[in-house]
């Protein structure tokens, strides 16, 4: 790294009271061990001398408070912990001691030191005196034991201002090693600069409120349109405690940079109103309204005249894109997308315009093809980490974090040895306050670097820090509240710095990002499930009378199925993209054609009725139903063997479209029916149903015309007959007309019930 000589610049005298300590207990060393070398005058043999101390890891020491953590001269510093014997014996006398010094000579040695674990003579400190310890008579196996040392800021033996070792150790003896020796030591950093520095770094700090995504694509039918929560977790992370309302509790009392992702915003907003969560198979109501509406007014107070950058919606993971999405149709286009509401989106909930010009990948490796679609997006600034934009000369500082790379955009390097100092597990008090003396010891160091060279740092945490973290973090940016060697600075500030000619410019190989961070990318087929998504979105919101309400809750889904915080969670990312999908089919399945019996048809003409069903709360229109049949003698609306009707439901109704037909032949068709949109795209699924056509043929209507004409003529002849009987009735009863041969016989018998004879008159 560009701190192989960082030492350069700096003033590298140690404290002189920590060199006349060592010196006598270096000097006195070889003397004492003379004397112990000369046997008394007839005494035994001396026994072999006892091996050097190698048992400093027998107990485990943790430093837990350090107070203050840059002392001023007049301080009074308080150092507390936890001892626990690992060993297998009980120490007896044992005696907890302070060290401090040597001062330390840039940040390399920084590092150096806080990788030694066992106690190292004559490199390790020294200690401050026998009136500032702590004793235990006994240190059981396996027993933890507190302590806590108190010591007069001026009795530390603190010269020129820098870094210094801090150290506490624990001696003592065991029953296999009756002597004095380290049996423990923890290693820590003492800032020291009692008044400001005519040189100050100027020091961005970064402060994400990004989350993974806790919205599904589903929206209840209501107006409002009531969102459904995957989880409740986001609540958690919003109530007192929680990381993110630790994150804007702290960060309101800090210099920080706010870097926002929009769609957490929106999804507290959306929670802020009525909103549903996923539990099992169904949804229940959600009660955390409060909690949502209390986050934001606090977030929207905080930011007012602070600086807000805005990741694109749902914080798209700009290097799965660029090595595994770009050449996936739409996909950059779902990123411009999420980087166009951005901005939108903050102004409206918190009330601010944002900056939109950086993109952040993950733990800033960049390449040259992450830099091309973050540009494409529209950023012209990208936040990058030393570990992957390594300098390429042995500069002897840190330099400034802005790097110009070509075509107007600029790499904003953050320090990876400041960014990853609070990785890992901070709820560890020990860890916590090794993190911040560390952190506060490299900035010192980076400062004294160059001291006339003034130079512009930025620090990237991690994305998605715990509330342990941001704590951590807090009391970090709070040890340099005095400004006595950094002034805050702010990362659109940061990225407009004249940059240092020295520093590299060059982007890296694609070959040398991370294996571990590309085995973690969202993989190809995951953009091709979004494609197919947006495909199926496309069609669907074509046919829709209000289209928005589909749009806008699918639109963010998308965007969420690309997000950053799906790394190392395939699973999860898979679930995700997969309910979106399904959710997607069941609305469009709900606007389909009804199944329909076989038809039958008598005669060249008919008309067949088909029924479409929209079970959607909306109308469609824009639809074409398309009625096919594979029977070339079967022509619909005298059209040929296909014909198209106009599709418009009103919502929740069905509409039955009739087609009118024509054959010229008996037999069999078989027809499909199946929607289509207005640009001939097809809709839902198709439907089959089989139309039998039996015509009457010219032979079979003589037959019938032949009985319809005998019928008549039976009829004209009974109306005659009867019409003669009545008239020769009438002449006999007057005597006007003489009785004719073929006249029957008057029928003057009683009325019978019996069935009629042949022949024989009926009443009727």
């Amino acid at each position: 790294m560009a701190e192989a000589a960082d030492f350069q610049g700096t003033r590298p005298s140690p404290a002189r009271r920590w060199l006349r300590r060592t010196a006598s207990a270096v000097l006195g060393a070889p003397l004492l061990a003379g004397l112990l070398a000369v046997p008394a005058a007839g005494a035994a043999p001396a026994a072999e001398p006892a091996k050097a101390p190698t048992g400093s890891r027998t107990v485990a020491v943790s430093l837990n408070t350090l107070s203050p953590s840059v002392p001023a001269e007049d301080d009074t510093l308080t150092v507390s912990g936890t001892l626990t014997n690992k060993g297998k014996e009980t120490i007896s006398s044992a005696e907890v001691d302070l060290r401090v010094g040597p001062r330390l000579s840039g940040r390399g040695e920084v590092d150096d030191a806080s990788k030694r674990s066992a106690y190292v003579p004559g490199v390790d400190p020294v200690t401050v005196g026998d009136k500032y310890t702590v004793k235990f008579p006994k240190l059981a196996k396996g027993i933890s034991q507190d302590f806590t040392l108190t010591v007069p800021v001026d009795k530390l033996g603190l010269d020129d201002p820098g870094v210094y070792q801090l150290g506490v150790s624990v001696s003592g003896r065991t029953t296999t090693a009756p002597y004095e020796q380290v049996l423990g030591i923890e290693r820590s950093f003492l800032p020291w600069q009692p008044e400001a520095g005519d040189s100050r770094t100027k020091l961005t700090f970064l402060w994400p409120l990004i989350a993974s995504p806790h919205v599904t694509a589903e929206t209840r039918s209501d107006e409002q349109q009531t969102p459904v929560f995957t989880n409740d977790e986001l609540a958690k992370e919003l109530a007192p405690g929680g990381r993110l309302e630790q994150m804007v509790s702290l960060g309101s009392r800090l210099p920080v940079t706010w870097v926002v992702d929009p769609d957490l915003l929106a999804s507290v907003a959306a929670m802020a109103g009525k909103y549903e969560v996923e539990s099992g198979d169904t949804t229940v109501p959600g009660k955390d309204q409060a909690v949502a509406k209390q986050w934001l007014t606090a977030l929207e107070k905080v930011v007012e005249d602070g600086k807000v950058i805005a990741l694109p919606f749902a914080d798209p993971d700009l290097a799965s894109i660029a090595h595994r999405g770009k050449n996936v149709s739409g996909t950059l286009s779902h990123l411009q997308n999420a980087s166009a509401v951005a901005a939108t989106t903050v102004e409206t909930i918190l009330h601010v315009k944002p900056s939109t010009d950086f993109a952040w990948p993950v733990n800033g490796a960049v390449d040259s093809s992450i830099v091309d679609v973050a540009t494409s997006a529209g950023a012209h600034n990208v936040i990058a980490r030393s570990d992957s934009f390594r300098e390429s000369t042995e500069l002897p500082y840190t330099p400034t974090a802005a790097r110009p790379i070509g075509g107007g955009t600029t790499a904003v390097v953050a320090d990876a040895r400041l960014s990853t100092l609070f990785d890992g597990d901070m709820s560890r008090a020990g860890s916590s306050t090794r993190a911040v003396q560390k952190f506060l010891a490299q900035t010192l160091a980076l400062t004294e670097q160059a001291p006339d060279n003034e130079r512009s740092i930025v620090v990237a945490p991690p994305r998605m820090p715990t509330a342990a973290q941001a704590q951590t973090m807090a009391r970090a940016l709070e040890g340099l509240a005095g400004n006595r060697w950094t002034q805050p600075s702010d990362l659109v500030s940061a990225a407009e710095v004249k940059p240092d000619p020295r520093a590299t410019s060059k982007l890296p190989r694609a070959s040398a990002y991370p294996k571990k961070l590309r085995a973690q990318e969202l993989p190809t087929q995951a953009f091709q499930d979004i494609r197919t998504t947006q495909g199926s979105l496309d069609s669907f919101e074509t046919i829709l009378t209000q289209p928005e309400r589909v749009v806008t809750p699918f639109g963010n889904a998308v965007n969420r199925s690309m997000s950053t915080s799906w790394r190392g969670r395939s699973l999860e990312a898979q679930q995700y993209r997969d309910a979106v999908r399904d959710y997607l089919q069941s609305l469009t399945s709900e606007v389909q054609l009804i199944e329909k019996s076989d038809v039958t048809l008598s005669g060249r003409s008919a008309t067949i009725p088909v029924t479409v069903q929209n079970k959607l709360v909306q109308g469609v229109d824009r639809l074409v139903l398309r009625l096919t049949s594979d029977n070339i003698r079967l022509k619909f609306n005298d059209d040929g063997s296909m014909a198209e009707l106009p599709v418009n439901v009103a919502g929740g109704h069905s509409q039955s479209v009739k087609f009118d037909t024509a054959t010229s032949a008996n037999g069999r068709a078989q027809v499909t029916a199946r929607l289509y949109t207005e640009d001939g795209t097809q809709y839902g699924e198709e439907m089959t149903f089989t139309v039998k056509v039996s015509e009457v043929t010219p032979t079979v209507l003589l037959v019938i015309a032949g009985g319809l004409l005998l019928l008549v003529l039976a009829g004209i002849r009974m109306y005659s007959h009867r019409k003669r009987a009545v008239a020769s009735d009438t002449a006999d009863g007057n005597g006007d007309g003489p009785e004719q041969p073929s006249d029957p016989t008057p029928d003057t018998g009683p009325e019978s019930g019996a069935p009629s004879g042949t022949g024989e008159k009926v009443d009727r």
